[in-house]
């Protein structure tokens, strides 16, 4: 169904399209990038794959079977064994199980190809669709906390590489 791939140089033009393509979706239940983020690209890119060299985040591109990126996951501030997850899927891929497989997929490579133990991440309460992705994916609600300023809950998943 999709394929994920870690993140690297030449996907830089595909990951660009796909977030400007993507904005006004995003922006609708998330906070935008804002236009520094589309000027500045190309420099971030390359930033993250440093980061990514690093061992300090482990940067995904969600393909589909004709090889068009439509989504991205991403493991940041990894330390300790532990990392925060965050994912996106485009708006012609979202409601058809593409954020829970490609999430299934990269908390197996977090167990058996870098090491973690467990996963955070974090939602707005309104935002059913991405609990539903969590909860599927055998996380487990924390605690209630704020997210820019709305209500949100905090999500942990121990047991990672299964």
């Amino acid at each position: 169904m999709v394929r994920v791939e870690r993140l690297r140089a030449d996907h830089a033009e595909a990951l660009l399209a796909f977030e400007r393509e993507n904005r006004e979706y995003f922006a609708r239940t998330v906070p935008d990038r804002g236009d520094g983020y589309f000027a500045g690209f190309a420099a971030r890119h390359a930033a993250l794959l440093a980061e990514q060299d690093a061992g300090v985040c482990h940067f995904h591109v969600v393909v589909d079977e004709e090889g068009h990126l439509i989504g991205r996951v991403n493991l940041v501030d990894v330390e300790g064994g532990s990392a925060e997850l965050g994912y996106r899927v485009g708006e012609r891929a979202a409601g058809k199980g593409v954020a829970t497989a490609a999430v299934a997929k990269v908390c197996r490579m977090a167990g058996t190809a870098y090491g973690l133990t467990s996963i955070a991440a974090v939602t707005t309460l309104d935002n059913g669709a991405s609990r539903a992705v969590l909860e599927r994916n055998a996380f487990t609600a924390m605690e209630d906390i704020t997210v820019d300023g709305r209500p949100g809950i905090r999500y942990r998943r121990s047991h990672l590489g299964h």
